[in-house]
């Protein structure tokens, strides 16, 4: 994959941008690869370069990269301010319900419709789902979609006022675990030791709530990259953001490791 300057705004000109309508609601998605679809869901506030440049890395691995456009503006390195009031948009959109512990997102509805598009128009076993930080959850509450596979939850955020919380009801989650169970299924799941927004009570509260059948990777602070866009320099603090703004792109860096198991378990789960 060519390099690409992560500090200048990304024209996204080898995706192709489709409106797709789904449950009444029409949204733009971000499409590019071959092969099985992966469904990429991007951390605030936006589809950054860095957001991009991982749905690259899971085309460039033989697969279908699906990268919805949930908020933000598409492709740009946003500034302090403007990161601050998209995420301030997104909290108090009913879409997301940023503070609702044991409710899923209004939003995950119509992602489990586009798993099912996905998955009918790129074939393989079935679809893979990433969240980050705000919609990190968002792959767990997609596997109530039988098509979905090979969920991933990166650095998951919500609910903001509950460390320990868990964006989903009760009985989803064990319908969740049924699924995991019966069908010999795992999630993923990423965090920095010593992130703020996503702690150590969130990832016990998962490992609780699906058993063995949740495998949590805790990096080190030391991994992250100091090196972060004006919004995560301002708002984010912590090391946070595991396999965009913080990942160290270089070999034996903790964060690429990360990334390489993640699209293996990709590949491993949706290549038939």
């Amino acid at each position: 994959m060519t390099g690409r300057n992560m500090n200048e705004d990304d024209a996204l000109e080898d995706f192709a941008a489709r409106q797709i309508a789904l449950d009444g609601v029409t949204r733009k998605v971000y499409v590019a690869g071959a092969g099985p679809a992966v469904i990429v869901m991007a951390e605030m506030p936006g589809i950054s370069p860095q957001v991009a440049r991982f749905g690259r890395w899971v085309r460039d691995a033989g697969l279908t990269v699906y990268l919805p456009s949930l908020f933000g503006r598409d492709g740009a390195v946003a500034s302090a301010d403007e990161g601050a009031q998209v995420f301030r948009q997104a909290c108090v959109s009913a879409e997301f319900r940023a503070f609702a512990a044991n409710a899923s997102s209004p939003v995950t509805q119509w992602l489990r419709a586009l798993a099912r598009l996905a998955h009918g128009e790129c074939g393989g076993r079935g679809v893979g789902a990433i969240g980050m930080c705000f919609t990190g959850n968002f792959a767990l509450s997609m596997m109530l979609e039988p098509a979905l596979l090979a969920p991933v939850l990166a650095q998951p955020s919500l609910p903001l006022d509950d460390p320990g919380g868990i964006e989903m009801a009760a009985d989803e989650l064990q319908a969740v675990r049924q699924r995991l169970e019966g069908e010999d299924l795992t999630v993923l799941a990423y965090r920095f030791a010593g992130d703020r927004f996503c702690r150590a009570e969130r990832f016990a509260a998962y490992a609780a709530a699906l058993g063995d059948r949740f495998v949590g990777r805790v990096l080190p602070d030391s991994a992250a990259n100091p090196e972060v866009p004006p919004f995560v320099a301002r708002h984010v603090v912590t090391p946070h953001s595991v396999l965009t703004t913080h990942l160290i792109d270089q070999a034996g860096q903790p964060t690429l490791a990360a990334r390489d198991e993640i699209l293996a378990f990709f590949r491993q789960r949706l290549l038939a």
